[in-house]
């Protein structure tokens, strides 16, 4: 990033001059722009002998909840003394004036994501195990949450949430398709939108979700065995179906027998490697936690895919009119297409769990 981006995502002298009364007063202290997310911008701030992590929305964010930094954190507040890993909350401003939005500072966890490959120290069949073992407890944590006991009680509405999310991404592709189709047409999409509304279950399990989890939205500890110390990007979490979660997680899962990806600029194959888990056995230790079954799992599958093809076409709609630069944007013309194929296949029976 530039440094006029930068300078638009943070005023230091403002920034110290407001956490000083909270932190304490600082000698030595450096603020740098972490880019490895997507949506919400990530601050790390060393504070004389602390790390701390500010979590803001992105410059020129109009949108009321698409980046809701405070609904972050206060599921940070009230999962902090729970079975759920995550970093500690230390304050959240809503004063515009300090760095220009809302934003919220937690406490700076040591480990590691796993995004393009696993660490050296994972790379034994044992550990490579516990870390899907370590990946589905924590799940299982969140979805076994008493969520009004930790103060969540009015946090969503979990009735009628799995409809909604097949009503809200169908809506989100056809405001892409209204450019994106006189480029290419997808019409296997409209079939499995066709299918998930003709589909969507009944009644589900009413829990606290996270919306986006999976493997690199978690942190492992330092050391062996794998432990789970984090999970991060709470922002989509509401109360609603843990099994739309589950299904989320199992679409960035790889097994040995599974065809190559629809993205693989953006997909982690290092799972399909001896050891790991495989989505059946993620599944069985799921299901064994929570006490839930994962009924329907075609749906949910198919689901998760098909959200992940509606954010695609999103991306293309937007390199279209020239709205971004982003060098994946123009590579969803195919990706789209194949991730549709994926969802049929998955409807189909042919993508098994």
């Amino acid at each position: 990033m530039s440094e006029t981006y930068y300078e638009r995502l943070v005023d230091e002298d403002a920034l110290v001059a407001y956490l000083e009364p909270h932190l304490g007063e600082v000698d030595d202290y450096e603020i740098t722009h972490h880019q490895e997310g997507h949506s919400n911008e990530t601050l790390f701030v060393t504070w004389d002998d602390r790390t701390f992590v500010i979590r803001r929305p992105p410059p020129g964010e109009t949108a009321e909840t698409a980046h809701d930094v405070l609904r972050e954190y206060r599921v940070l507040e009230a999962v902090a003394d729970t079975d759920v890993p995550v970093p500690t909350p230390v304050l959240a401003c809503e004063d515009h004036d300090v760095i220009g939005s809302d934003f919220y500072v937690m406490e700076r966890l040591e480990g590691d994501v796993l995004r393009e490959d696993e660490p050296e120290r994972f790379a034994d069949p044992n550990h490579r195990e516990r870390i899907g073992e370590e990946l589905v407890d924590t799940l299982a944590a969140i979805h076994n949450l008493d969520y009004e006991a930790v103060g969540l009680g009015e946090f969503g509405r979990p009735a009628g949430y799995t409809q909604r999310q097949v009503d809200r991404w169908g809506k989100q592709l056809s405001w892409a398709f209204e450019v994106t189709e006189d480029e290419r047409a997808v019409p296997i999409l409209h079939e499995v939108g066709d299918w998930l509304q003709n589909t969507v279950p009944e009644t589900h399990p009413q829990t606290l979700v996270h919306g986006d989890y999976k493997l690199d939205n978690v942190m492992f500890a330092p050391g062996t065995p794998p432990e789970l110390v984090g999970v991060f990007d709470w922002e989509m979490a509401t109360l609603g179906d843990p099994r739309a979660d589950l299904g989320w997680m199992l679409s960035y899962w790889r097994d040995a027998k599974d065809p190559d990806p629809s993205i693989p600029e953006l997909t982690s194959r290092f799972m399909e490697r001896p050891g790991y888990s495989s989505r059946t056995d993620l599944v069985a230790r799921w299901e064994d936690r929570t006490g839930y079954e994962l009924e329907h799992e075609r749906f949910y599958r198919a689901l998760a895919v098909y959200k992940l093809a509606s954010l695609g076409e999103m991306f293309f709609r937007r390199y279209l009119e020239g709205n971004s630069d982003d060098p994946m944007y123009p590579k969803m013309r195919d990706r789209v297409p194949a991730l549709a194929a994926r969802a049929k296949r998955i409807i189909d029976g042919d993508e098994p769990l």
